[in-house]
């Protein structure tokens, strides 16, 4: 049975980093079975046939001329799809009943455009006090103070949205991972999407730390990855951290947050809230999370 793997990002996770950096690695993964898929492949392809099927799932004729038309290879073992708006446009994650409430339903639906495969689900979570401002600013403003006025941003939370997603997808996998850990976790995460093995080289594995990092201290780190006797994820990980607490760029590690009635002491409950939400997710039955 075909594997069909939605990377979904979420919005404000760069996710098309993701597709960007599996197309480099192509030149494995195709000869293996597994095609990632560019989104111009598919953009309004997949807008098209959601509003039609109104989640159900496609006919195997549809399902046939999809696959037509957004694959190079015949019969692929996985195919990987990269598209944040699967799990809904920046208002409707943020519209009542709460935070990303619709998630799992638009999940659901994404698998149905493939009934005959196997669907899993990637999805990189990240801080609400950085998300919603994003989502926030992707919403004509007038749509946006209707959206929040009245709500407390501080009640909209990743642990309830995460358990109304898992009450949606039933068994399928999910995946998860913070953004603001991607730097660190990236290689075993396209490992995990592309399902590279450890032995087999792997490309635009440092693209993460290469947006976050300057120059020189792109060039210590490919220096210290180089010279490193034996290296394991954990001393690769040693790495970053020292190379990222040395030479990360002020503008790509924080982030200014201009909304009324945000204070720094908001900023830092919705944090202390977002931690513990994140430990609470990890532990959760039918959760990979992968951690630095």
């Amino acid at each position: 049975m075909m594997k069909a793997a939605f990377y979904l990002g979420v919005h404000g996770t760069e996710p098309e980093r993701m597709i960007r950096a599996l197309m480099e690695n192509r030149g494995w993964m195709l000869p293996n079975g597994i095609e990632p898929v560019p989104p111009s492949r598919h953009r309004g392809l997949f807008e098209e046939a959601l509003a039609a099927l109104s989640g159900g799932p496609a006919t195997p004729e549809m399902e046939g001329v999809m696959l037509d038309s957004i694959l190079d290879s015949d019969h692929p073992q996985r195919i990987i799809i990269s598209q944040p708006g699967l799990i809904g446009i920046p208002a409707r994650c943020l519209a009542e009943p709460g935070f990303f409430s619709a998630a799992g339903p638009k999940m659901v639906a994404a698998a149905n455009l493939f009934p005959s495969a196997e669907a899993e689900f990637f999805l990189a979570l990240r801080n609400p006090a950085t998300l919603i401002p994003f989502l926030l600013g992707k919403i004509d403003p007038s749509r946006a103070d209707q959206l929040i006025s009245g709500r407390n941003p501080e009640e909209m939370r990743w642990a309830p949205a995460v358990r109304q997603i898992l009450q949606s997808i039933g068994r399928r996998r999910l995946v998860l991972w913070c953004h603001e850990d991607t730097p660190l976790i990236w290689p075993e995460v396209l490992r995990r999407v592309g399902t590279i093995p450890p032995d087999v080289p792997l490309r635009a594995g440092l693209s993460a730390l290469a947006d976050v990092l300057t120059p020189e201290g792109m060039t210590e780190l490919r220096a210290s990855l180089a010279a490193a006797p034996r290296l394991t994820i954990e001393t690769r990980r040693d790495i970053f951290v020292r190379v990222l607490g040395q030479h990360a760029r002020p503008d790509a590690v924080e982030t200014t947050i201009a909304l009324s009635g945000w204070t720094q002491e908001r900023v830092d409950r919705m944090t202390a809230t977002y931690d513990r939400d994140i430990a609470e997710i990890a532990a959760l039955p039918g959760v990979e999370f992968i951690a630095p």
